[in-house]
């Protein structure tokens, strides 16, 4: 081959080459790339199974729970139902029971219902609190997971309860059965009014609560979530205030401080004089005056040798007797906490 038809099947390559490069970008070189992408069979694409798909909403429900439904709409949780502000509450009953479906296909019955709060039920204790965690996780429930009632297997049913009438039927049908005065129970979604739902299982402090000096439950002033929260607490005895002094000071306001004599076990912890839920000694104390002083303070001063209660050397006997002001004083000269 000769040096000048080489040069001419070169010229020829590349003429055909720019060619067929022009053709791919022209629009109709662009359709037939794209009849012989079509022609090549694409794999199929897998359906996205609905979520809502085994979910009926409630007014399937209530076509046979209509008695329930009926009370539920006055509830606090099925007014919150009945304005959703999620997915989650626009669901309703399913919200709680999940999906009924299977119920529905099944013509009723209670096993067919995946997940129930009765006595019968066979879902875990988990799998109950876990469809009220869905919604019930911040606030007052913050720090329900490792509490005390939490970690001894407490249900949220074994307090609450979402299935009554109004709040003021609610209430009536309590008051009958309720040793104390008016509930001052806040929510009132619970089986019993405050204390005696609390004291159905802390039978300690239903004991200290009939003594002659107690906290105002059993007329009615405060309950015990005015100082604990049940659902768990960072605090110690799951307290809603950070102290014990804390908890106490915020109704006991005129034992606040600073003073400018302060007594130093009031500092630490009211709970070091005070029996808090009930005493059988005057002012919730843990021992009569004058032992509860003596306990820290020796024979220095005043003679302190040990009488029964009953003598009468102990009669009428009290520190604060001179020493009234205890819990602090800002006179001058009250580094005695006299009057």
């Amino acid at each position: 081959m000769t040096r000048k038809l080489r040069f001419t099947l070169i010229l020829l390559v590349m003429t055909l080459g720019a060619a067929g490069i022009a053709l791919a970008q022209s629009p109709s070189g662009a359709d037939e790339n794209k009849k012989q992408t079509a022609a090549v069979p694409s794999p199929p694409t897998p359906t996205a199974t609905k979520p809502d798909g085994d979910y009926l909403g409630s007014d399937v429900c209530a076509t046979c729970h209509t008695e329930q439904q009926k009370s539920f709409v006055h509830t606090i949780m099925g007014n919150a139902m009945a304005h959703p502000k999620s997915a989650l509450d626009a669901r309703g009953c399913e919200s709680c029971h999940g999906p009924g479906k299977a119920h529905v296909e099944a013509g009723g019955g209670k096993d067919t219902i995946p997940v129930r709060f009765t006595k019968g039920s066979v879902n875990t204790v988990e799998e109950k609190n876990s469809a009220c965690l869905s919604c019930h996780s911040k606030g007052n429930q913050m720090f329900w997971r490792g509490s005390p009632h939490e970690s001894r297997a407490m249900a949220c049913i074994d307090c609450h309860q979402v299935h009554y009438g109004s709040q003021a039927e609610r209430y009536a049908a309590l008051g009958s059965e309720s040793r104390y005065g008016a509930p001052l129970t806040e929510h009132v979604g619970t089986r019993k009014p405050q204390p005696e739902l609390c004291l159905q299982c802390h039978q300690m402090r239903r004991a200290q609560l009939q003594r002659s000096s107690h906290m105002p439950y059993r007329e009615g002033k405060v309950t015990c979530t005015s100082c604990h929260n049940p659902h768990g607490s960072p605090n110690p005895s799951q307290l809603i205030q950070s102290t014990i002094n804390e908890n106490c000071l915020s109704c006991h306001t005129e034992r606040r401080g600073p003073f400018l004599w302060e007594h130093p076990p009031v500092m630490e912890n009211c709970a070091n004089c005070h029996e808090p839920h009930g005493s059988s000694n005057p002012q919730l104390l843990k021992v009569r005056m004058p032992r509860v002083c003596d306990s820290c303070h020796v024979a220095s001063r005043h003679p302190t040798q040990p009488q029964p209660l009953s003598s009468i050397k102990n009669f009428n006997r009290g520190c604060t007797n001179c020493h009234s002001l205890i819990h602090g004083s800002n006179h001058p000269s009250g580094n005695f906490f006299l009057r």
